[in-house]
């Protein structure tokens, strides 16, 4: 295959040199290794005459965008999480939309345990009290938490993130409770050591909450005052799926008012943009959408967000389709 007659390829984010010299090899790509934030003019137009897209989270493919990018015959992105391409215009249109499941899995099961962990021992909001330069004598009751052994969890979407969740339960003597669109075969439930609950049973009785289901429409701001309410007001929250699954006012009422113990965010709705009053609140852990960042971790995403948009636009089926 010669360069002239190979897809034209464009890459929206800057990317390791590996993924770099992949890609060199099967297509002509254009890079943004300086990683300049493009806004959706500046991705169309860089799309003139471009059959493949290869782009992340933060990157907004919607259908204006899939409309003026008349070329584009794939998008493949360096996420699980789709809720950022317009998945029904991409399918008016036949573009080929994969994602990078699988790989992240453990990693960022790691990733979520240790935001939980920092939300329920205080450790972010320690952090900044030492380095400030406060502490001067321990005290019986400084910076109390919750502990999180012998606790109840609850797993908000069990699938292979919540699942890898609840296998580490274990080592804590954790009771596990789970809730998901459908329950999981008895196989699953007695490997993972976790109960089937209705979502009331678990925002009622888990001592610890974390979030790990897809975002979409339907389930917008699906944690809202309500659920909030029905929690402990020692129990935490994590949330390491997608922002717009919590109403960060409600749980910045909630956490203000003392009506729940801590919370630990890895996404937020408008990120990267974060609503003010969590930055302003002490029993909150933030961290800039780091779910998956061990350097092992993105390199397999980017191979495989690679595989996916090559095997696509050299017309063979890619192993992680989803439109």
């Amino acid at each position: 295959m010669t360069s002239s007659s190979r897809p034209r390829v464009l890459v929206t984010r800057a990317v390791f040199p590996e993924h770099v010299a992949r890609l060199e090899a099967r297509v002509d790509a254009t890079f943004n290794q300086a990683d300049v934030p493009l806004d959706v003019d500046e991705v169309a137009r860089r799309l003139d005459g471009v059959e493949g897209l290869l782009c992340a989270s933060g990157d907004k493919i919607d259908s204006l965008l899939v409309r003026r990018a008349t070329t584009l015959r794939v998008v493949s992105t360096i996420s699980v999480g789709t809720n950022h391409i317009d998945l029904d215009a991409c399918r008016a249109r036949a573009i080929v939309v994969t994602n990078t499941p699988d790989v992240l899995t453990e990693t960022t099961a790691d990733f979520g345990w240790a935001l939980m962990m920092a939300a329920a021992r205080r450790v972010t909001e320690s952090e900044h009290w030492l380095r400030a330069g406060l502490w001067q004598r321990w005290s019986l009751d400084q910076f109390l938490g919750v502990d999180v052994h012998h606790a109840t969890l609850g797993i908000v979407g069990m699938g292979r993130i919540g699942q890898a969740l609840a296998r580490r339960a274990a080592g804590f003597s954790m009771t596990v409770v789970y809730n998901n669109r459908s329950r999981l075969p008895a196989a699953i439930e007695e490997e993972c050591r976790a109960r089937f609950v209705s979502r009331d049973e678990l925002f009622r009785t888990a001592d610890h909450v974390i979030l790990v289901l897809p975002y979409t429409r339907d389930n917008h701001h699906t944690i809202g005052a309500a659920e909030l309410a029905s929690m402990k007001p020692t129990a935490t929250l994590t949330n390491i799926a997608r922002g717009g699954l919590v109403d960060e006012d409600a749980l910045a009422d909630a956490l203000t008012e003392g009506r729940l113990g801590a919370a630990g965010l890895d996404v937020y709705e408008g990120e990267p943009a974060i609503n003010p009053r969590l930055l302003a609140l002490e029993r909150v852990a933030l961290t800039p959408h780091l779910g998956s960042a061990s350097r092992a971790t993105r390199a397999a995403m980017g191979r495989l967000a690679i595989d996916n948009l090559v095997e696509a636009l050299e017309g063979r089926e890619p192993p992680n389709r989803i439109a």
